[in-house]
């Protein structure tokens, strides 16, 4: 058996690799051990729960006002002594996280092999976003075998000196996802949800990256605003993130609008659910971008670049920034032009097909040398090259 110890410690990280815990736990060749680093506590737990994931090490490392560098230096410490009980045949980490990068460096200081989800993602920016950059850039310098969701992504570690061989496009995990949580006659677990008019067109906002803290954040709620002034068909959904730096501000300047609704922030299936019945998000996370697509909803993201090309030239994606007169810009042609919605809803999702689990399994054997043959890697980013 391959004994594999996956690691995660953030909400978005977990709803990533829920699917492939699952798909490696359903197969007699892998022994799989979950750690979780709870850099995130309670956003965390609530994923756990949906997809009755146990954990076996809970390091619990989450602290009141908690830095970068307290972050880092506890997962390092802490994930050592996972290491020792364990002595995993190959770490799984995902993504960017302080998590990601903190845990690839101890279990290589542990001499243990590490494979990364999603890996090969670059804005080429390193405070952008910061500090998600630098951790997946250091983490692909740590790690033996690559899971690129795209071609693109491979290309980019090709060209920092990654060994192909060593390099599966795979798609993205968190398309998988979907197909666990999204449900024709879904109940919301937030009650307000259960309340919408969503005979409205339903615009799924989230705003919470710290770069965006401060001018860029009033930027966009003050878009927000003007969109909910001209338009009496639309209706807001912002999920706001508990963070001071973002909640008072959307507070200050979106509070008891009749056409937006701000809510606390919701699980991940009411997240999904939500965005199904949307008209179109708007956002500045990195996951949105790829899971709103594959139910047909045309995306802003709310900063200035975007790790994820591949949906710019998918045209799944518009990058509007932090500039109000931009997004307000880019807005009103989407609720104002058929033809322009019409085109983004229906171009196709360039980040996977719901299998990419099943590959990096079959990756993982190869790997190992469980399978002769090299697996058939995902093909539907190629032409986004």
């Amino acid at each position: 058996m391959i004994k594999t110890l996956i690691v995660f410690g953030t909400r978005p990280e977990a709803i990533k690799m829920a699917p492939l815990v699952k798909e490696l736990q359903s197969d007699a060749n892998f022994e799989v051990r979950v750690c979780v680093t709870a850099q995130h506590r309670q956003m965390l737990d609530q994923v756990l729960e949906i997809f009755d994931i146990k954990p076996d090490y809970d390091l619990n490392i989450m602290k009141h006002n908690q830095s970068l560098y307290s972050v880092t230096a506890d997962v390092i410490l802490k994930f050592e002594e996972v290491l020792k009980k364990e002595k995993p045949d190959i770490v799984l980490v995902h993504g960017d996280t302080t998590t990601t990068f903190a845990s690839a460096l101890s279990a290589f200081y542990f001499k243990t092999k590490v494979g990364h989800v999603e890996a090969g993602l670059r804005t080429f920016n390193k405070f952008s976003p910061f500090p998600e950059e630098m951790n997946r850039k250091l983490t692909a310098a740590l790690c033996d075998i690559h899971f690129a969701p795209t071609k693109r992504a491979k290309l980019n570690l090709l060209k920092e000196g990654i060994n192909e061989e060593d390099i599966f496009v795979t798609g993205n995990t968190v398309i998988d996802t979907l197909k666990y949580t999204i449900k024709k006659d879904y109940k919301f677990r937030e009650p307000i949800l259960n309340e919408v008019d969503y005979t409205k067109r339903i615009i799924t906002l989230t705003a919470h990256r710290r770069e965006n803290f401060g001018k860029p954040h009033e930027n966009i709620f003050e878009a927000v605003l003007s969109l909910a002034n001209e338009f009496d068909d639309i209706l807001f959904v912002y999920p706001v993130h508990l963070n001071p730096n973002v909640k008072d501000v959307a507070e200050r300047i979106l509070k008891n609008h009749p056409r937006i609704i701000l809510i606390n922030p919701i699980d991940v299936d009411d997240m999904h659910n939500l965005m199904a019945k949307s008209y179109l998000v708007m956002t500045d996370s990195g996951g949105l971008q790829e899971e709103a697509p594959s139910l047909g909803k045309p995306v802003v993201v709310l900063r200035d670049t975007t790790e994820r090309p591949e949906a710019v030239l998918a045209n799944t994606v518009k990058v509007a920034g932090t500039d109000k007169e931009k997004i307000v810009e880019i807005l009103r042609k989407l609720l104002s032009d058929n033809e322009e919605y019409s085109k983004m809803a229906h171009a196709v999702n360039p980040y996977g097909d719901g299998f990419a689990s099943k590959r990096i399994k079959d990756a993982l054997l190869y790997y190992f040398g469980y399978k002769n043959e090299r697996p058939e890697e995902f093909k539907g980013s190629d032409m986004y090259v």
